[in-house]
C-alpha cells in the first residue's frame, strides 16, 4: 500500500479538471509529500504524467482499480520545480479553420481515441498524448503542425513536447474541439 499524504477527487471528471484539481492540491502539500489523484477520465494517465514532467514534480506511478486510476505525484523541493510555462505559439479555432486547406499545415488531434471517434476535425491524425513520445517520427517537420485537444490543455502539453524534440513549426489551438464550429468527422461514419 502506498502511503499518500492528499488524495483528491476527480472521478467523473474529464480534462483540464484532473489537472486542475492537482495542481490546486499540490500546492497543499509540503516538498516530498505524496498526492493521490483518482481519477476515470482515461486520458488523464498521460496528462498527469506530462504536467508532473513540465512542473518538476515527481510522477510516481498510476495503479489502476476497479476502473478508477490512481495516480501519484510527489511534490518535488523548491529547487527541483519549475515554474508551469504555456507554449507560447497559440493560435484559435478561427485560425485554424483559416489553414485546413493549406497543403502545410497537418492537424494533430491528441486526445483520447473515443473522443476522436465522436468528432474530430476532417484530415486530422489522432496520436494520443500517452502515445506522442512513442510516434513523433510520424509526424513531419516540413509542415505547420496544428495541435488540438479538448480544451488547449493536452495539446500545450503535447506542443512543449514537441518543440522540445526539434519540431520548430508547432502550434497549439486554444480553445480546441470544447468550441469547435467547423467542418466535423466521426470515425462512425
Amino acid at each position: 500500500m502506498i502511503k499518500v499524504d492528499m488524495t483528491v477527487d476527480a472521478k467523473g471528471l474529464s480534462c483540464p479538471m484532473p489537472i486542475v484539481r492537482t495542481k490546486k492540491a499540490i500546492n497543499e502539500l509540503q516538498p516530498g509529500q505524496v498526492l493521490e489523484v483518482q481519477a476515470t477520465d482515461k486520458g488523464s494517465k498521460a496528462d498527469i504524467k506530462a504536467w508532473a514532467e513540465s512542473t518538476g514534480h515527481q510522477y510516481v506511478g498510476t495503479i489502476e482499480e476497479n476502473g478508477v486510476l490512481k495516480h501519484y505525484i510527489r511534490k518535488s523541493v523548491e529547487h527541483e520545480t519549475r515554474n508551469e510555462t504555456a507554449f507560447p505559439h497559440v493560435v484559435s479555432n478561427e485560425q485554424l479553420q483559416e489553414k485546413l486547406h493549406d497543403p502545410d499545415s497537418f492537424v494533430l488531434d491528441v486526445r483520447e481515441p473515443a473522443e476522436y471517434a465522436f468528432g474530430h476535425i476532417p484530415g486530422a491524425v489522432s496520436i494520443p498524448l500517452g502515445e506522442l513520445e512513442n510516434r513523433m517520427a510520424e509526424l513531419p517537420k516540413d509542415k505547420t503542425i496544428y495541435v488540438v485537444c479538448r480544451t488547449g490543455t493536452r495539446s500545450d502539453l503535447a506542443a512543449q513536447k514537441l518543440a522540445e524534440k526539434g519540431f520548430d513549426r508547432v502550434r497549439n489551438v486554444v480553445p480546441g474541439m470544447s468550441q469547435w464550429n467547423g467542418p466535423l468527422d466521426s470515425a462512425q461514419s
